[in-house]
């Protein structure tokens, strides 16, 4: 279900229902700190100050009845005059005292027309205290009438004041009853929002814990199985291939990661196919190299022969111009030398034909070597480049790549310097060749110089002197053969030197791609390509074979 859903979507789900709730509790909070805030301001502002009027209003007139009865009590016992108008003084100021407490009170706004009564009662009986009790008994206090006074305080005040202290409490206690009330709401709502917050909290963490869940199972189990691929592909594994099984980001990252790897395989395949089909033609190459060098020896060996044979023709045509009565037979062993002379020779060209052929086909096979070498640097070099892009999980196969390039590098350096040799002793075979045509010219006119002996006698002296001619420059020919015969198998063996660091080359390359395994079926693709390389390439079969 939360498969395809958008990392994005996820995120924006999970706080938008968090900010929701965080929304609620603080709107909720606002709402009860202002009622508790309006609730202590009425407290505050109107039922404390109003309850402190009421309650000073009537201790005031405690204070006042007080005053006086001390004021007449000192008349009585006849004490100072100045304490008696003291204390009589007092009693005056908390009359004015009362006045002013019960004004404000009265000023003050009702909250309901019971209350409004009650106060215009009190205000009555409060009126009809003061005009009946306090202000006669003031009166007579002032007038030195102290039984007056005692008359008014025993008959009249009693019941007075008896009804404005029941006034007075009444009052009192609608507005004890009202902070009451106020309190009780306060509470109320505070338990009101405990009880939300607390449940508030509860959805948050249960919200919290499920976007957790969601986006473990989201983010963190792709992330650990996206690791789990880099390190595979980084320890050279290329065998398991990487599927998208979502449509959110981690699916995206999971078809980039799978199209890497694809690339990386394929690339991969392809320079392990190069590797094989270089370590092959540099095999067959050392093996071609090898048959030459013997073939070069034999080659030395019978120019060695044909030096022998051409020392004994020298004698042959020395002792005929000394005994020039057996120039006839002398000539037909000269003859016969000569032929078998003339044979050798053109072995000796038909030899040297063969190794130019050879050399020729040995720069072919190097031109296709050094092209491959072309190739594989090619292809690790666009290995490199996905391994850069693969970033730090890469940077492994971008060393192996680094590798690979390097040695293809020194495999087309190797191919070219085969290739210089080679073509240097093509052209010192292709001098030699000419000498030893010179050679057989020399050696047919050997032959005919000798027919001409035997048929003319009176000429056997000229002819012995061309034929000394003659054999001179063909010992001189075959000197440089040898010369150029010894330098050729030089070059032979330079070019197997090569040919073998070639194909140490090859297989340390072959070892460094061997690092990767592919799967089956790729495995199966690249050991076609092998074999469709190994097609494309008869030159290096040919070599093999003519070798």
């Amino acid at each position: 279900m939360y498969k395809n859903i958008t990392i994005r979507t996820s995120l924006t789900l999970v706080l938008g229902l968090l900010g929701a709730l965080l929304v609620l509790v603080s709107v909720l909070g606002l709402q009860a700190l202002s009622s508790s805030n309006e609730s202590l301001n009425k407290m505050a502002t109107e039922d404390t100050p109003a309850l402190a009027e009421l309650k000073g209003t009537g201790e005031q007139i405690l204070r006042t009845r007080l005053s006086m009865a001390t004021y007449a009590s000192y008349v009585s016992l006849g004490a100072n005059q100045e304490e008696s108008e003291k204390v009589l003084n007092r009693g005056t100021q908390y009359i004015a005292a009362s006045h002013a407490l019960w004004s404000d009170y009265l000023k003050r706004p009702k909250e309901d027309a019971h209350e409004a009564e009650l106060a215009k009662t009190a205000d009555d009986k409060r009126r009809t205290f003061f005009d009946k009790v306090v202000t006669p008994a003031l009166n007579a206090l002032k007038q030195g009438d102290v039984a007056g006074f005692h008359q008014i305080q025993a008959r009249i005040a009693p019941s007075a004041y008896a009804a404005l202290d029941s006034a007075l409490r009444e009052l009192q206690d609608i507005q004890v009853a009202r902070q009451k009330a106020r309190f009780d709401a306060a509470q109320q709502r505070y338990n009101v929002m405990r009880i939300a917050m607390g449940a508030t909290l509860v959805i948050a963490l249960l919200l919290a814990l499920w976007g957790r869940a969601m986006l473990a199972r989201a983010v963190l189990r792709p992330i650990r199985e996206v690791i789990s691929h880099f390190e595979r592909i980084a320890a050279g594994d290329l065998s398991q291939r990487v599927e998208q099984r979502t449509r959110n980001e981690m699916g995206q990252l999971f078809g980039a990661l799978g199209r890497m790897r694809d690339g990386l395989a394929s690339t991969v395949g392809t320079v392990r196919e190069s590797t094989e089909a270089i370590h092959t033609s540099a095999r067959e190459i050392a093996d071609g190299n090898a048959n030459l060098s013997q073939r070069t020896e034999s080659q030395a060996s019978s120019l060695e022969q044909t030096a022998a044979s051409m020392e004994e023709l020298t004698a042959v045509v020395k002792q005929n111009a000394e005994n020039a009565r057996a120039a006839s037979q002398l000539a037909v062993t000269a003859s016969d030398t000569a032929a078998r002379g003339g044979d050798v020779v053109q072995e000796v060209v038909t030899t040297m034909r063969d190794i130019a052929q050879a050399s020729q086909k040995v720069t072919d096979i190097l031109t296709v070597i050094d092209g491959i070498a072309f190739q594989t640097n090619i292809l690790a070099l666009n290995a490199a480049v996905e391994a850069a892009r693969a970033g730090e999980q890469g940077r492994g196969f971008a060393v192996v790549a680094g590798e690979v390039r390097t040695l293809a590098q020194r495999s087309a350096s190797a191919a070219k310097e085969i290739k210089g040799l080679i073509e240097a002793s093509g052209n010192r075979v292709e001098t030699g060749t000419r000498l030893v045509e010179r050679a057989g010219a020399t050696m047919v006119e050997v032959v005919q110089s000798v027919k001409r002996v035997t048929d003319i006698m009176g000429e056997i002296s000229a002819a012995s002197v061309e034929q000394s001619s003659g054999i001179e420059q063909v010992n001189r020919a075959v000197t440089q053969m040898d010369e150029m015969t010894q330098q050729n198998a030089a070059l032979v063996e330079e070019a197997s030197a090569a040919a073998a660091a070639l194909e140490t080359q090859a297989a340390r390359l072959r070892e460094s791609v061997a690092l990767f395994r592919l799967s089956a079926r790729e495995a199966a693709h690249s050991h076609a390509g092998s074999t469709a390389n190994a097609t494309l390439n008869p030159a290096l079969g040919t070599l093999a074979l003519a070798a």
